[in-house]
């Protein structure tokens, strides 16, 4: 393994994001499940977190690849957000966040959501850097 792999592999242990919330009406929607628009903005909260412990540097969120919402997660539930950097670019990573769901009165969990955040690293001047400045890309 390379110098810049045990360093990304270091990185990523360190910047693994873990947040819990509990599933309060104000969150939900018209079924009494979470709303989606409120997942997703848990969600890219959780990747911008693990991504800027990864590199701590100025990020933007620059896509995400795909959500997967396989099951409802109604109110009164617990919810886990877990976020870990999955690949690392020159200027660029990517963030999965698994949402987990529990009830507040059973044992049991099961992923409910998943997806795939993309982020760029930037200067002062929104120009792109590099995320790992002091390791080359080709290293």
């Amino acid at each position: 393994m390379t110098p810049r792999e045990q360093e990304i592999q270091r990185r990523i242990e360190l910047s693994t994001t873990r947040v819990a919330k509990a599933v309060f009406p104000p969150t939900t929607n018209h079924h009494n499940t979470l709303f989606g628009g409120t997942a997703l903005a848990w969600m890219d909260e959780v990747s911008f977190i693990a991504a800027t412990r990864f590199c701590r540097r100025s990020l933007v969120t620059v896509s995400t690849d795909r959500i997967d919402f396989n099951h409802a997660i109604a109110a009164g539930s617990i919810v886990e957000l877990v976020g870990r950097v999955i690949k690392v670019g020159n200027t660029s990573l990517k963030v999965e966040v698994e949402v987990f769901v529990e009830s507040m009165y059973q044992d049991g969990v099961e992923r409910a959501i998943s997806g795939v955040f993309s982020f760029v690293a930037i200067d002062d001047d929104k120009r792109p850097v590099p995320v790992l400045p002091d390791f080359p890309q080709d290293a």
